[in-house]
């Protein structure tokens, strides 16, 4: 599912942080202060790390 404009704005935070994922391992991780962080999953060598 791609990630649209209308949906990360529309989106309120929640007691818990929680992830909003796009299909290609980027997500929007949205944390209970309201912040909205962007992040990328990618894996080297069979780890998963996250820019």
């Amino acid at each position: 599912m791609a990630l649209t404009d209308t949906a990360i704005r529309k989106t309120k935070p929640t007691e818990k942080p929680f992830k909003l994922a796009d299909s290609s391992g980027l997500y929007l991780l949205i944390k209970p202060n309201g912040s909205k962080l962007w992040y990328m999953k990618y894996r080297i060598e069979r780890k998963e790390k996250k820019l």
